[in-house]
């Protein structure tokens, strides 16, 4: 009976058949899958690697995201040009009225960039031999905070700032000032010390609120104590650049919970 033409065949021919199948099937589904992730991971990277490498110090971090945060500011930047342009092209009355009330709000809201006269201050940490030779918490007294940056902003504008700028940023009602580490956040992108603050407006004024304000001056006492050496840094000069703000302007806040 072994001639039988109708005999079945062997399992094993039958599992190389199936597999073969398989193959044919599996192989271009899987370089279609492949190609489409590749697809999708170039978008939305927008050329950046989605996937870096480990950073090994704060200044390619910090570089980093400056340049993505510079990148989106330029994106905004042609965006606010092109709005501009369609808006002086729509004859409407009511447009033209808006419009106005938005130009004569651009300079108190930081859109318009200011430069003259002022003041330039810079906070560091003690030197780093200093911060070796203590624990963690006495290590609180030896670097700049946040609030100390602030305090030193509120004084600037009680001194009758025109425009204020920190690490070159300008400072606007939105801006938030966010200790990270040992680094400061502005608009999201995080700046190392040392922390350099501008002001434009009248020097002698900006000097005089700066010595009047209690929270700077017990800054200023720590700076000049040796066992503490905390950066500090004022300088008068004639000529400061505050840039327009070219951020983001949406603004985010919490919602109560129904």
């Amino acid at each position: 009976m072994t001639g039988h033409p109708h005999k079945a065949p062997t399992h094993g021919s039958g599992r190389g058949a199936r597999r073969l199948s398989a193959w044919r099937v599996g192989t271009p589904l899987v370089i279609l899958i492949c190609g489409g992730l590749f697809v999708v991971s170039a978008q939305n990277s927008e050329g950046t690697d989605l996937r870096p490498g480990r950073y090994t110090d704060l200044a390619t971090v910090t570089g980093s995201e400056k340049l993505r945060y510079t990148h989106l500011e330029e994106r905004v930047a042609q965006t606010d040009k092109e709005v501009s342009r369609l808006t002086q092209q729509v004859d409407d009355n009511t447009v033209k009225r808006y419009k106005r009330e938005v130009d004569e709000l651009k300079d108190p809201a930081g859109l318009v960039a200011h430069s003259g006269p002022g003041v330039r201050i810079t906070l560091s940490d003690a030197p780093q031999d200093k911060l070796e030779k203590v624990g963690d918490q006495a290590a609180n007294v030896l670097v700049v905070h946040q609030q100390d940056v602030q305090a030193v902003v509120n004084a600037l504008w009680r001194g009758g700032a025109n425009a204020v700028t920190i690490q070159g940023q300008r400072v606007i009602s939105t801006t938030g000032i966010k200790c990270s580490g040992s680094t400061i956040q502005l608009q999201g992108v995080p700046y190392p010390q040392p922390f350099v603050i501008e002001a434009v407006g009248n020097p002698a004024d900006l000097t005089r609120s700066i010595d009047d304000d209690a929270y700077v001056k017990v800054y200023r006492d720590q700076a000049a104590n040796p066992d503490i050496a905390i950066g500090w840094g004022m300088q008068e000069r004639s000529r400061v650049t505050a840039p327009a703000y070219g951020g983001l302007r949406d603004l985010t806040y919490a919602r109560p919970i129904d």
